[in-house]
C-alpha cells in the first residue's frame, strides 16, 4: 500500500531494537512512517496527550507495564486510533481478551511479514471508518442546522427554549425570547432573485450573531424570520438587546450586483419567567408581538403584554387561522344557503354562504373570517366555496331539481379578484362540472370593488365574458356608491342591510333604498334588499319596487340538504 504521507506510528516497546524491527519491517513493506517509543503508562498518556496517532503498536509483555494497560490507555484519550499488539509468546486466551479490549489484531514476533498487511489492512478500515463518522457527524450537524444560514434549526433551537423553561420553572431565573421579521426581504428577494435574498439571510444572521452573548442563541425559524433566546436576562435587558439588534440590522448595508440595499426589522419580545406556560405558546406569543409590530409600521419594537387587547385579539386571530387551515385540510367546511325570494316576479334565486365545522357545532362566519382575511386565506377559501357550490349545482342540473331561472350567488372576496390564477380557476371548474354559467351570480362588496376598482372592472369583464352574472353587495355605504356604477360591469345590486332594517320607520333609510333601486333600475340592473327581517319590510320593499328580498324574515340560511 503506497502512502503519499508518512504515517505516525507509536510504539509501545521496551526494547529500543525490538521497536527498530517493527520500523524496518514496515518500511521493508513500503510503508513510510515516522515513530516514537515509550514504554511505560506515562510516556504512553504523554504521546498521546502530545498528538493524534496514525497506528499504536504495543509489545504484550514488558516488566512493568502490558498491552492491556496500553490498550485501555489508548482507546481512552483516542478511541480511533488502531491498536497491534506483538508478542513473543502469547495464548488464544490472552489473545482473545485482546481483541475483545479493542486491539485490531495480535502478531507473533517470529511472523513479523504479518506485519504489513495487517497494518495496511488496519488503515483502510480506520480511513472507512473515519469516514463513516464525518457522514454521521454532518448529517447530525444538519439535523440540528440550518443549510442556508449555519445557524441552529428550529428544532434545536425549541430544545434550547425548552431548558430555559424548565429553569425558569425550578429555579426562577428570568429568560427572553426575541422574533426578528425582515421588513425588505421580499423586496430583495423579488428583485435580485433568490440568489440575493439567501445571502441577506446569511448576512443577518451574522449580523446579529455577533452581537450576541456566548450563552445565547439565535436561530433562522423559516422564512426570513429569526428567533434569538437570551439566557438569564431580565426585561429590561431584554429590551435594550432587542434595540441593538434593530439597529445593527438597519444599519446593515447590503450590496448585490452594484445595488445597495438598507434592510429594517420588526421585532416581537416575550419574557420566559414562572409565568410562562409552553414552548409553543411561547413562540407563538413571539410571533403574535412581531406581527403586531409590523402592523404598528416598519421598525417596531413589540413587548409581548397577555392584557394587551390588540395581542389577545391577534392571537384569537392566530387561532382561528390555525383552525382554518386544518379545515381545509379535512373538508371541514359546509355549505349553507339563503332564499332571495322575488317581490314582483315569480323567480327565486339562493345564495350560498360558507359555515365551518367543529365537531357537531357550526361555526358561523364572523368567528373565522376576519382572521382568514388578516392571515390572506380567503383566496382558499374562496376556492374550496367555488369547487364545492358548482358540484351542487351540477348535482341539481343532473337531478332537475335546479332553481327554474333562478340564480346561485356566491361570495368573493377583494384577495382572490386580485389572485391573477383564480380566474382560470373558475374557468377551469366550469369547464370540468359543465355548469350552465348564466346559473351563477358571483359578488363581491361595494368596499372590495372600490378599493381596486380597475383589476375589479376587469375581472368582472372577464368572468361575463364566460356567462357568468355578477353582483355588487353592501351598495350604499360608500359615499360616492352611484358614480361608481358606470364603471362597473354588473348585473345585479344588492342594497346594503343597514339601510333596509329601519325603511318602515326611518325616512331616510326609506330615501336611500328608493334612490338605490331607482338608480338601479335605470342602469338595467335587478335589486335585492337584504336584512329583511319581518313581512312589513317586505311590504314596504314591495311597493317601492324592489326585485328580490333576502334575510331572516324570508329565510334563515340552512344545509344545502335540508
Amino acid at each position: 500500500m503506497g502512502l503519499e504521507r508518512f504515517l505516525k506510528v507509536l510504539i509501545v516497546d521496551d526494547s529500543e531494537d525490538d521497536a527498530l524491527l517493527l520500523v524496518r519491517e514496515l518500511r521493508k513493506g513500503g510503508l513510510r512512517c515516522e515513530f516514537e517509543r515509550v514504554e511505560s503508562a506515562v510516556g504512553l498518556k504523554s504521546s498521546l496527550n502530545r498528538q493524534l496517532w496514525d497506528l499504536v503498536v504495543t509489545d504484550h509483555n514488558m516488566p512493568a507495564f502490558g498491552s492491556s494497560e496500553a490498550l485501555k490507555i489508548t482507546k481512552a484519550m483516542q478511541p480511533e486510533t488502531p491498536v497491534i499488539v506483538v508478542s513473543g509468546a502469547i495464548s488464544d486466551d490472552v489473545a482473545v481478551d485482546s481483541m475483545k479490549s479493542g486491539a485490531q489484531d495480535y502478531i507473533m514476533k517470529d511472523n513479523l511479514a504479518r506485519l504489513v498487511p495487517v497494518v495496511e489492512r488496519e488503515l483502510r478500515e480506520s480511513e472507512q471508518r473515519s469516514a463513516h463518522r464525518a457522514v454521521e457527524r454532518k448529517a447530525a450537524y444538519l439535523a440540528n442546522h440550518d443549510v442556508l444560514t449555519d445557524l441552529i434549526n428550529r428544532e434545536q433551537f425549541k430544545v434550547h427554549l425548552g431548558h430555559a423553561l424548565e429553569s425558569a420553572f425550578e429555579q426562577g431565573v428570568e429568560h427572553a425570547l426575541i422574533y426578528v421579521d425582515l421588513d425588505q426581504f421580499k423586496i430583495i428577494n423579488d428583485t435580485c432573485g433568490h440568489v440575493a435574498g439567501d445571502e441577506l439571510l446569511k448576512q443577518i444572521g451574522n449580523v446579529v450573531k455577533v452581537i450576541l452573548g456566548e450563552k445565547d442563541y439565535i436561530s433562522r425559524m423559516g422564512g426570513d424570520e429569526f428567533g434569538i433566546l437570551l439566557l438569564d436576562c431580565t426585561l429590561n435587558e431584554a429590551t435594550a438587546m432587542a434595540g441593538r439588534i434593530h439597529e445593527a440590522i438597519k444599519q446593515h448595508r447590503f450590496l448585490w450586483d452594484g445595488q445597495e440595499f438598507r434592510v429594517s426589522s420588526c421585532i416581537g419580545l416575550v419574557q420566559i419567567n414562572r409565568a410562562s406556560s409552553t414552548i409553543e405558546e411561547l413562540l407563538a406569543s413571539a410571533d403574535m408581538a412581531c406581527y403586531a409590530a409590523k402592523d404598528k409600521g416598519r421598525s417596531y419594537i413589540q413587548i409581548y403584554d397577555l392584557n394587551d387587547q390588540d395581542l389577545t385579539q391577534r392571537r384569537d386571530q392566530m387561532h382561528w387561522a390555525s383552525r382554518i387551515r386544518q379545515a381545509l385540510d379535512r373538508d371541514e367546511f359546509v355549505l349553507y344557503k339563503q332564499a332571495i325570494v322575488g317581490l314582483s316576479e315569480s323567480a327565486s334565486h339562493c345564495e350560498f354562504l360558507v359555515r365551518m365545522k367543529d365537531g357537531e357545532r357550526i361555526v358561523p362566519p364572523g368567528l373565522f373570517i376576519p382572521a382568514a382575511e388578516r392571515f390572506n386565506l380567503m383566496t382558499l377559501i374562496d376556492r374550496w366555496v367555488v369547487n364545492h357550490a358548482f358540484a351542487y349545482v351540477k348535482r341539481c342540473v343532473s337531478k332537475g331539481t335546479s332553481l327554474p331561472g333562478g340564480l346561485y350567488f356566491i361570495n368573493l372576496s377583494g384577495s382572490s379578484l386580485n389572485d391573477e390564477t383564480f380566474f382560470d380557476f373558475v374557468r377551469e371548474r366550469k369547464d370540468f362540472y359543465g355548469i350552465p354559467p348564466h346559473s351563477i351570480c358571483f359578488e363581491i362588496t361595494e368596499t372590495t370593488a372600490i378599493s381596486n376598482i380597475e383589476t375589479v372592472s376587469v375581472f368582472i369583464a372577464e368572468i361575463r365574458d364566460l356567462g357568468f352574472l355578477f353582483a355588487l353587495d353592501d351598495f350604499g355605504v360608500g359615499m360616492s356608491s352611484f358614480a361608481y356604477l358606470k364603471a362597473i360591469p354588473i348585473d345585479v345590486l344588492k342594497i346594503d342591510g343597514g339601510f333596509v332594517r329601519n325603511i318602515v320607520n326611518d325616512a331616510m333609510d326609506l330615501a336611500i333604498v328608493s334612490a338605490c333601486n331607482s338608480i338601479a333600475h335605470s342602469a338595467g340592473l335587478k335589486t335585492v334588499a337584504e336584512f329583511v327581517e319581518d313581512q312589513a319590510i317586505v311590504e314596504c320593499l314591495r311597493k317601492l319596487g324592489v326585485d328580490y328580498a333576502q334575510g331572516y324574515g324570508i329565510e334563515k340560511p340552512r344545509p344545502l340538504d335540508d
